[in-house]
């Protein structure tokens, strides 16, 4: 009767082994084994605080896991169960269970963009923010000093202080940590650039570069032309010369700019009217590529003071008055006239 006990007893636990070894099997063929995602991709949400249990109940009603207690079990056997991260997933076809955990663990979340582009002003920059349906949105109706507050800058205008780039961040993220993220990249670059500056330049600080450069930026569009551009403005600030650039005026006149500058426009009574008052104007005028901020703090040499569109993009470059009205003439009032005749 005891040998017979104990005959049963390994029966059981034989049968035991066998059970374990093929659920152990089976779960990690499971694990390894894509799951059944659309032809495109599946996108879940983590809320914060869930389980992955939660998680893995969500995509079992899905019909995407179908065997939700393999992926809970495999997670505690690797002790990682309470490391998932809150956030957007995007389940492409061919993910298995075990990398999807693994993306859990990572806060592989999917990444959204967005771009400021070179010669923007601060309206253009939080218009883009505003407009982003994937950002949390905070700075509405919010003035520019209100903005700069919040960013611990206050004594700050908000123009010209963010870098143009494409910023990339997860589904809920503050507008504001994107600004953040724009306004300290701008200041290591403006400090950087400006420690390794030219000798004998008319700036008082870094701030008045960055104001240079936004000249810079609106006058070309051709980073070859940015240092010869430069090369003029600063030598026209040390003869205390005017800068006399169109696009201060067109920043003065805002919205009242309508596309075409006229005679009367550069009489405007504004600080940033480079036609009327001496020097850089207030602040930057726009966001400014590194490029500009480089040619402001390294202009060409040479003795060219004036320069005219020449119609292509480009610009001609004469040292003296003489020789700018000739351009003048060559590059816009006689094809003005031309059109005009046509």
């Amino acid at each position: 009767m005891h040998n017979a006990l104990l005959k049963l007893l390994g029966l059981f636990t034989l049968a035991g082994g066998f059970f374990l070894g093929w659920l152990w099997l089976d779960m990690q063929s499971f694990l390894n084994r894509p799951m059944k995602i659309p032809d495109t991709s599946f996108t879940y949400t983590v809320e914060p605080g869930a389980t992955l249990y939660a998680v893995a109940q969500d995509l079992h009603q899905a019909n995407i896991l179908s065997r939700p207690y393999y992926l809970v079990w495999e997670a505690k056997r690797q002790a990682v169960a309470n490391r998932i991260k809150a956030g957007e997933y995007e389940i492409r076809p061919g993910t298995t269970p075990l990398t999807f955990l693994q993306m859990l663990i990572d806060g592989r979340v999917v990444q959204y963009a967005v771009t400021f582009i070179e010669g923007w002003t601060f309206d253009e920059v939080t218009k883009a923010l505003a407009t982003h349906p994937k950002l949390t949105h905070t700075l509405q109706e919010q003035d520019r000093k209100t903005i700069m507050m919040h960013l611990g800058h206050p004594e700050m205008d908000a123009e010209g202080m963010f870098y143009p780039d494409t910023y990339l961040f997860s589904t809920g993220t503050p507008d504001t940590e994107i600004l953040k993220r724009a306004f300290d990249q701008m200041q290591e670059k403006l400090e950087r650039a400006w420690q390794a500056r030219d000798a004998d330049l008319p700036y008082r600080s870094s701030y008045d570069a960055l104001i240079m450069a936004s000249l810079i930026e609106k006058e070309t569009a051709k980073p070859e032309e940015r240092p010869d551009i430069a090369g003029v403005f600063v030598r026209r600030l040390k003869r205390g010369m005017l800068l006399q650039t169109d696009p201060t005026v067109v920043y003065a006149l805002g919205k009242q700019f309508d596309g075409n500058l006229k005679r009367n426009d550069l009489l405007i009574d504004n600080p940033y009217n480079t036609y009327r008052f001496m020097g850089l104007p207030p602040t930057p005028i726009a966001m400014t590529s590194e490029s500009s901020i480089h040619a402001a703090l390294h202009p060409a040499a040479g003795e060219t003071l004036y320069f005219v569109a020449k119609g292509d993009g480009s610009h001609h470059f004469s040292a003296t008055i003489e020789e700018h009205d000739r351009a003048v003439s060559q590059y816009q009032i006689k094809p003005a006239k031309k059109a005009w005749n046509e």
